[in-house]
């Protein structure tokens, strides 16, 4: 799936920059009450632009499975992600149609509600590839910029229906080396740690973010084979 992943692109100019910086996914965000929202339509272009070069995740909140579907086929995304309270039987409708990622915002219990919810995912037979973990913050579903519990998420099992998972939440390029050192996660996210403004990338904390994030995924390989 991918190692390093930029969100919230909503320019093309920005989908361009990051490709070159040497990311290897671009999140497009369809909730429309983010900030960092784009239409069908823009993104179509923004995908169009790149997708010889970065997988293209689209980020759902709470979607019906026929808005995630016509999604995907108007704007031709590589993978979808989950980030709200979409139940198990949805994303694994959704996984043997497309690869699905599912985001859970982690609070003081750490892990145990991922688990509790791929267990059941697990019993529909569905195909989960990678899982993100992101700060919890009340109200919000991401792109908050707050840092995610580290010590919440250490001791995260290893069998062989959890998949590997993403870090996300805070992450910049100050600080992105120190969370793979500390978790050995199989690859990072982030979307204001790297911006401007929201939705509007800086193209020096960009290429910073990912030579960091290369080099600690170098030195602190993930704990999990390649999805």
């Amino acid at each position: 799936m991918f190692r390093i992943k930029i969100c919230g692109i909503t320019r093309v100019e920005d989908a361009l920059m990051v490709a070159e910086a040497g990311a290897d996914a671009i999140g497009l965000n369809f909730c429309p009450i983010s900030p960092r929202y784009v239409s069908p339509e823009s993104a179509r272009r923004i995908a169009d632009a790149v997708r010889d070069h970065v997988t293209c995740v689209g980020v759902f909140v709470n979607p019906a499975e026929e808005e995630v579907r016509a999604v995907v086929s108007d704007v031709g995304l590589d993978v979808v992600q989950l980030h709200g309270d979409e139940p198990a039987e949805l994303a694994a409708g959704l996984s043997r149609w497309i690869p699905v990622l599912k985001a859970f915002r982690i609070g003081p219990e750490g892990w145990k509600p991922a688990v509790e919810y791929l267990s059941h995912f697990e019993r529909l037979k569905g195909l989960m590839r990678q899982v993100l973990f992101d700060a919890r913050e009340p109200g919000q579903y991401g792109g908050t910029g707050k840092i995610a519990d580290w010590d919440a998420l250490k001791g995260y099992p290893q069998a062989s229906w959890h998949p590997p998972f993403i870090l996300a939440g805070g992450l910049t390029p100050e600080n992105v080396a120190s969370a793979i050192k500390a978790l050995h996660p199989y690859g990072v996210d982030t979307a204001s740690g790297v911006e401007r403004s929201p939705g509007r990338k800086d193209p020096d904390l960009v290429a910073r973010f990912v030579r960091e994030a290369e080099a600690s995924l170098e030195a602190h390989p993930p704990k999990w084979p390649r999805p």
